[in-house]
């Protein structure tokens, strides 16, 4: 059979530990064998982030602004017992949030929805879209340890050298601050994406925020949100029958676990990235959810929703067994190789990305899975495979 050809390279983005190791998998079985897979490779790996003092991530960024379509596996975001472990020079900052930051956009998660895997909340029919704010806030905070009594100020500083300040607070000893922020242009973008999605796959869009505590940082998304939809979208949407609103994030989280399902649901960065969690868990699995960046200037950057697997790692490294959930980062690839193949007028390699989420899917519902959707399934008697063998049933579908 001769394999599919692709005329533009994909991003690829290497990661760390157990996911780093089915991505090698994936590869393997589901790629290589079917595709002259052409890609720019980048290993994202903590060790060569460290050797390159970062300057791989953001290597990879301007790569993805050149090639338009990326593929990236999860990486390791660095704490404390992390520096330690790989003898790093520095903590460094979250890779996602780096790319975020430099490709702009929305992050748009679903879950992966297929037949056995009912969601924990028993009246969600259909899939919930968490639309994430991929800039700023905690993701490029600056933060500093007080070490005892003292005032903390903002300090706003005109081009013309005039200040302003707002008092952050009177220190009686130590503590800890945390300085964060946005841009207009990044959060109007994250509006025209949202709006934009809601009205390509025609679903009821909510915002939320805690703008009653936040009056200025978090009312800013809220009237920005407002004005653009009141100037660009209310008409687009009362045809398309639609329906756009605002809520305090709270109310947010009261109403979703209520509804049915089917709409977007927009947040901040952090909001997303806790929210998008507990949607992914609640319908099945963290590793049963897409992942997309969608830059405003026409990037793509497809990846796993969750982390890098680390206990399941440190298994494989003693040599046991292990049994992880490869679907997400399949999908990460089928995702990345359907736009590509998009973009390019490939629909062989379109087809290919479709065929390949449908063998994923047929090998769960035909019975054989992994172990995290062998305990929440409701096929009986269902086949628990170790990952490569996972990996191998669906090659074999495919």
């Amino acid at each position: 059979m001769a394999k599919i050809k692709m005329t533009t390279p994909i991003v690829e983005m290497d990661g760390d530990e157990m996911t780093r190791i089915l991505w090698k998998m994936i590869k393997e079985h589901l790629l290589e064998p079917f595709i002259e897979l052409n890609t720019e490779y980048y290993d994202l790996g903590l060790e060569h982030r460290n050797e390159t003092d970062d300057q791989v991530t953001v290597d990879s960024a301007n790569a993805t602004k050149k090639y338009k379509v990326a593929v990236k596996c999860a990486t390791i975001t660095p704490n404390a017992a992390r520096m330690t472990e790989y003898d790093l020079k520095e903590m460094w900052k979250s890779p996602n949030g780096t790319i975020r930051a430099i490709l702009d956009g929305t992050v748009f998660r679903a879950p992966i929805v297929v037949k056995g895997i009912e969601p924990c909340v028993k009246n969600w029919k259909k899939p919930i879209t968490i639309a994430r704010h991929a800039y700023g806030d905690v993701y490029k905070g600056s933060e500093m340890k007080i070490p005892g009594a003292g005032k903390v100020e903002l300090v706003y500083t005109a081009k013309d050298g005039r200040e302003t300040r707002e008092l952050v607070h009177e220190f009686d000893g130590a503590g800890i601050v945390q300085g964060m922020h946005n841009v207009s242009q990044s959060i109007e973008s994250f509006a025209r994406s949202c709006f934009n999605y809601a009205l390509d796959i025609k679903q009821d869009l909510w915002f939320a925020t805690k703008d009653t505590i936040s009056k200025k940082y978090d009312h800013t998304f809220k009237d920005i949100f407002q004005d653009i939809f009141d100037a660009e979208y209310r008409e687009k949407f009362d045809k398309a029958g639609i329906t756009y609103f605002y809520t305090l994030i709270d109310d947010a989280v009261a109403r979703v676990m209520k509804s049915e399902g089917g709409y977007i649901w927009a947040c901040k960065n952090y909001d997303g990235d806790v929210m998008s969690d507990m949607v992914s868990s609640a319908f099945g699995s963290l590793a049963m959810m897409t992942s997309v960046l969608v830059s405003p200037d026409g990037y793509y950057e497809y990846e796993a929703a969750h982390g890098t697997v680390q206990r399941h790692y440190y298994k494989h490294l003693e040599g046991e067994e292990t049994s992880t959930n490869s679907v997400a980062t399949i999908f990460a690839w089928t995702g990345a190789l359907k736009k590509r193949g998009e973009l390019d007028g490939n629909q062989e390699l379109m087809d290919f990305a479709d065929r390949l989420e449908k063998a994923t899917l047929d090998t769960i519902e035909g019975g054989k899975m992994t172990k995290d959707l062998a305990l929440i399934t409701t096929i009986e008697n269902p086949t628990v495979l170790n990952s490569e063998d996972f990996i191998k049933a669906i090659a074999e579908r495919l």
